[in-house]
Formats: structure tokens, C-alpha cells, sequence
């Protein structure tokens, strides 16, 4: 009998407050043999939005509608890149500072174009359709849950540059 295969994407919501993103997982996830092609994305808390000074962020979302949305996304990407194709969807939850790891994104394929493309395609649809809610907090005191790009219509984003076709 044939072992399992292992599995192609791997998903997650990360609590901060008891565990952190982990990029070097994230290579060794999508790393194999076959593969030329292996990109990242991390995303970090920054300092300072739309001139206002951050101190920290909260992300917030409701765990098994993230992490099926984020199965869905390795689902697309593997349907436009193959069926070789890794991911790796990991975001965090809970309140993090300026520096700190919000998300990471990594994709592994036999070439270097797909492995930007898949990685590309992912982010934005983590940005753009995932139920994550961002609270920012400024060096003020106020505080301000974000619009985010999930609020947002996919044509803004495709009128500017920013859509999700390769």
C-alpha cells in the first residue's frame, strides 16, 4: 500500500499571543527537489499609514472562514499553475507591533515565473477577499478598525494595476 501523500498547501491562522509566522517554515514547506522556482511574501506591521503614526495593529477574524477561504485561494492557484504547485497561507491574529510578521506567502513550482505568479495570485487574494479584520492603532491613542481591501470591489484594484489575472 502506497503512503499518503503529503499534503500540496498548507493554511493557517497563527495566534500571536501563543505562537508566531515562521517564514523558514514557510521555504520548507514549499520546497522540493523538482523545484526551481520558490518566492515569498512577508507582510509586516509599519510604522506610519496614510500619515498617521501606527503603534500596532489587531487582526481579527473568525478562524474556519479564513482558513476555507485560504484553501480555496491554493485551490485556484493550483487549478492556474498545476497540480505541482505548494503553498503555504499562514496570517496572524491578535495584536502585533511595528516590525512584526502580519502574513507570509510562499510558493514552490518547477519554474521560477509560476512560483512568482502563484505567490502573487495568493496575497492579493488574501489581501483583497479573506475576512480579516485590521484594527490600527496610532501613537494618539485613537484607534481605527480598517476598511481593508476584502471591502473593497476587485475592479478598484484591477483599474489600478492591481488585479489578480497573471
Amino acid at each position: 500500500m502506497d503512503a499518503p501523500a503529503a499534503p500540496r498547501h498548507h493554511c493557517a491562522v497563527v495566534d500571536i499571543a501563543t505562537d508566531k509566522l515562521d517564514p523558514a517554515a514557510a521555504l520548507e514547506f514549499v520546497s522540493d527537489p523538482g523545484f526551481g522556482g520558490i518566492t515569498m511574501f512577508v507582510g509586516r506591521v509599519r510604522d506610519l499609514n496614510h500619515g498617521r503614526v501606527v503603534t500596532g495593529v489587531s487582526y481579527d477574524m473568525f478562524d474556519a472562514l479564513a482558513l476555507n477561504g485560504f484553501a480555496e485561494i491554493a485551490a485556484r492557484g493550483e487549478a492556474q499553475f498545476g497540480p505541482k504547485l505548494k503553498l503555504y497561507i499562514a496570517h496572524a491574529k491578535g495584536r502585533l507591533g511595528i516590525g512584526d510578521l502580519a502574513v507570509v506567502v510562499a510558493a514552490g513550482t518547477p519554474h521560477r515565473d509560476e512560483a512568482f505568479r502563484a505567490c502573487r495570485l495568493a496575497i492579493e487574494a488574501v489581501k483583497h477577499e479573506s475576512p480579516v479584520w485590521k484594527q490600527e492603532h496610532y501613537a494618539d491613542g485613537d484607534s481605527v478598525w480598517s476598511e481593508g481591501c476584502s471591502l473593497c470591489g476587485h475592479a478598484e484594484h484591477a483599474a489600478a494595476g492591481e488585479g489578480l489575472a497573471p
